[in-house]
């Protein structure tokens, strides 16, 4: 636990089940898919953007270029080896800003050194645990109302980074 007393670690949560029984939420998630692209950075910040369907080249490319314009000075960016980071489109678009942009990819599997994925990690078992959403337009505003919380919340940002065993 940090000085946020926000712990990365899984702890017990509160829920309103009878002590001793695991809470059981019923509900059919039946609307169409829906993907995030996101980043954080440790000034600290996080950016959101959501995606029906699935995430395609074009829209990683426009969620940097966004970046890019927005954040002045240098980015790096750790990828891990998701097909519209691969891609040939994707890389030739960046290859552009070369001057200002760096590139890492992440082993295969390694969430833990992606401070992304602890952005995840926190909104899920924290923001919005227990969210039963009656449609895919309620979902996406819990999911921006949450990051918006967060961002008032840099200290929660910063330990994303402090639990990467990667030097930031």
């Amino acid at each position: 636990m940090d000085e946020s007393g926000f712990s990365l670690l899984p702890t017990a949560c509160r829920t309103w089940s009878p002590r001793g029984q695991t809470p059981i939420l019923r509900h059919c998630f039946n609307w169409p898919k829906l993907s995030a692209i996101s980043a954080v950075t440790p000034n600290p910040h996080a950016y959101l953007h959501l995606v029906p369907g699935s995430i395609t080249s074009p829209q990683v490319i426009r969620f940097v270029h966004h970046r890019l314009r927005w954040i002045p000075t240098p980015l790096f960016l750790l990828w891990d080896g998701g097909n519209p980071h691969r891609s040939r489109l994707t890389r030739a678009a960046l290859a552009v800003h070369r001057h200002r942009l760096r590139v890492y990819r992440l082993p295969a599997y390694a969430p833990e050194l992606n401070p992304d994925e602890w952005l995840w990690a926190w909104l899920k078992q924290h923001a919005l645990r227990g969210l039963r959403p009656s449609d895919l337009r309620v979902l996406c505003q819990s999911i921006r109302a949450a990051v918006r919380r967060l961002r008032r919340r840099p200290d929660i940002i910063r330990s994303f980074f402090q639990a990467c065993p990667l030097s930031f």
